[in-house]
């Protein structure tokens, strides 16, 4: 078989294609992939500690202190021990660094961990979009001017994790807002 510059232009093509759509494909039924990041006591969150002893939630969200954002959290928030009787977990993941999330944490006094995952390795396990532009925003936090910088920015998708560490739910239209509300029916469903 002889190969011109076309035919193998287009191989590589295709190639680059498969590859690129491979890691979206985690679907409903799936292995969760295996991640770990700094949450925003500083520690290192390690999923092969948590999986199959809870259900998991795992949200990306764009940036702390934002509009959206903030009302997925404080859905989250709001939520939590109906969840948490449930044997659920939360999990916020977005590019923002641990000191945003501690600032995050504080201001909206939210129960349950925030991922910092600046560099998008959890967000590209997950097949996540992550835009890997680093980005900054000016909040008033207590009366101080404070500057938010994030490594990137994730798009808002939502995962929940089952107890055999298999994907039960991938939204990736995800009604910020509503989130919280759709992840009780989803864990209501598989009881």
């Amino acid at each position: 078989m002889k190969f011109t510059w076309l035919s193998l232009s287009i191989a590589l093509i295709s190639l680059s294609a498969v590859t690129t759509l491979s890691a979206g494909d985690l679907n409903v039924g799936d292995d969760a992939p295996e991640f770990q990041a700094m949450d925003d006591t500083g520690k290192l969150w390690k999923s092969s500690d948590h999986v199959g002893k809870k259900m998991i939630v795992v949200y990306f969200y764009p940036a702390d202190l934002t509009g959206g954002c903030t009302k997925q959290a404080c859905g989250f928030r709001d939520d939590l021990k109906t969840l948490s009787d449930k044997d659920v977990i939360v999990l916020g993941v977005s590019g923002d660094s641990v000191k945003n999330h501690q600032l995050f944490k504080k201001v909206e006094k939210l129960n349950f961990p925030l991922l910092a995952d600046e560099k998008g390795e959890v967000a590209d396990a997950f097949g996540v979009p992550f835009d890997k532009e680093e980005k900054s925003i000016v909040k008033e936090i207590a009366g101080k001017e404070e500057t938010l910088t994030r490594g990137g920015t994730a798009k808002r998708w939502t995962f929940l994790i089952d107890m055999k560490g298999k994907i039960a739910l991938k939204n990736t239209e995800v009604n910020a807002a509503e989130d919280s509300k759709a992840i009780l029916k989803a864990v209501a469903d598989l009881k």
